[in-house]
């Protein structure tokens, strides 16, 4: 996923791939999304953000 994000000062952009699991990309009828500082978290975090409920089990090395 590539996100294009304006800071107020300049445009940042942010790529990100999910080792497992997928995003869960929203529906755009109008051919933008907006969405909330918590929504995008979630996004990238591999969360549906519509529904809170990880979309692939976190593993944790040791």
């Amino acid at each position: 996923m590539k996100v294009l994000w304006f800071d107020g000062d300049g445009l940042c952009l942010l790529a990100k791939r999910l080792e497992r699991g997928r995003f869960v990309w929203p529906q755009a009828s109008s051919g933008t999304v907006s969405l909330s500082r918590a929504q995008l978290s979630m996004l990238l975090e591999g969360i549906d953000w519509r529904a809170p409920v990880r979309t692939a089990e976190q593993v944790m090395s040791v």
